[in-house]
């Protein structure tokens, strides 16, 4: 016996529809018209964590123009390093482009990969104790974020020393936090739960989790989502990307939509369809069939509950098994009951991930400009280098605005089909 679509009505349409679209609510930290400085050394240098919060503020929020600096330099300590005193870091890669945000995270050098020392501790504090100072007294009404360091790997290998020299950098941790504290200043913990996620790693896969953090101090890419989340939570991101609730047991479909407008709503013997215009994108990230070790990292933590909802829940269908087709691409087949609970469109290969994964390229190609531009005006010795950097700078606002562009959502169109 074929099983139809319940409800006396063959086509419902949105205008009996019962239920509402709500826009989700945000307290996010950052504003339209935000300028971000991410100050730091070469785990800062390598362009990840950085460039993952660059791009889940523009799939997160596609309307808000926020800018990006990367301003991190390999080996730089608190004193600073091959690029320069640190005075002259802050005034060149920090206070030329005004920002109204500066994150610093510093700390892997300043140990010298060794054990606690009191001398040395002490001098990592003056110092960082002195960033902070002179960035607040430079840029009256700036935003600082402390950022506790990423840890060095005593967890998936043995420690490098009795204790590890993660206890070390753990130590500068309480003492960023106290100041942080003192200075009523944000606070965030890239250690801790990277540290934990290595430890379930570990359980999982012995043999991958040492993938993480290869040489043990630069994590990969999926450990750099990890710490990208820890800094959106700082700044109190929204888990959510967009949310649909459809409940279809009586005849009139009730409907909830979160960061979402939908229209088109029908309703036939054997299928659903609507449309959704979208006010959010997924996280640009790479399947786990593509990217082993994100799969590790997002097995091993809160990531996609964290960031990367994407709902859809269908109530009320009766007990068969159904295709989900967005713009006529298959993206699964699911049964009613799995429908019922909600399924997280951000894991499945859709059109929004794939516009979502454009973004992530372009934000990648700014920042292969500005890399180029940053090495200019680092090294600067003639009028040729400091026209190219003008160049340069002409070209990373292009593809700023290409990205922008490439970030806006566009609406599509879904179907639910009975499969016989």
């Amino acid at each position: 016996m074929r099983v139809f679509l319940c409800g006396v009505f063959s086509v419902i349409v949105l205008g009996n529809l019962l239920g509402h679209a709500q826009t989700a609510t945000s307290k996010f930290a950052l504003k339209d018209g935000d300028c971000v400085v991410f100050f730091g050394d070469s785990i800062t240098e390598q362009k990840l964590y950085t460039s993952d919060v660059e791009e889940f503020v523009l799939t997160r929020f596609p309307r808000l123009k926020i800018s990006f600096v990367h301003s991190g330099v390999g080996g730089d300590k608190v004193s600073g390093g091959r690029s320069g005193p640190i005075d002259l870091r802050l005034e060149r890669d920090v206070f030329t482009y005004h920002p109204t945000v500066v994150t610093i995270m510093l700390g892997m050098n300043d140990g010298y990969v060794r054990p606690n020392n009191p001398a040395i501790l002490a001098t990592f504090e003056d110092g960082y104790r002195h960033i902070v100072e002179v960035i607040q007294s430079k840029v009256p009404g700036v935003r600082l974020v402390l950022i506790k360091p990423s840890p060095y790997d005593d967890v998936t290998r043995p420690a490098a020393f009795p204790g590890g020299y993660n206890s070390v950098l753990q130590n500068y941790g309480e003492f960023i936090g106290g100041l942080g504290h003192e200075k009523q200043l944000q606070t965030a913990d890239l250690n801790t739960p990277v540290v934990a996620a290595l430890a379930k790693a570990k359980d999982i896969n012995p043999a991958l989790s040492i993938t993480l953090i290869p040489d043990r101090v630069h994590p990969g890419t999926g450990v750099h989502w990890l710490m990208a989340e820890a800094m959106l939570k700082t700044w109190e991101a929204p888990a959510i990307v967009t949310s649909v609730a459809l409940d279809v047991t009586k005849s009139q479909i009730a409907m909830e939509a979160m960061n979402t407008r939908i229209t088109g709503l029908r309703r036939d013997k054997n299928s659903l369809t609507w449309t959704q215009d979208d006010e959010a994108l997924p996280l640009p990230v790479a399947s786990s069939d593509e990217d082993p070790f994100l799969d590790l990292v997002a097995r091993s933590s809160d990531l996609v509950d964290a960031l990367d909802r994407e709902i859809v829940r269908v109530k009320g269908l009766p007990s068969a098994t159904y295709r989900l087709a967005i713009d006529d691409r298959v993206v699964g087949t699911f049964a009613s009951e799995e429908l019922a609970i909600g399924i997280n469109l951000a894991l499945l290969d859709t059109p929004m991930r794939e516009q979502a994964l454009l973004v992530a390229f372009d934000t990648e190609r700014k920042n292969d400009i500005a890399k180029a531009r940053f090495g200019l005006v680092e090294h600067e010795t003639d009028g040729l280098s400091r026209e190219a950097a003008d160049q340069l700078y002409s070209l990373e606002l292009r593809a700023v605005a290409r990205q922008r562009q490439d970030a806006q959502p566009v609406a599509h169109r879904y179907s639910l089909l009975m499969i016989p």
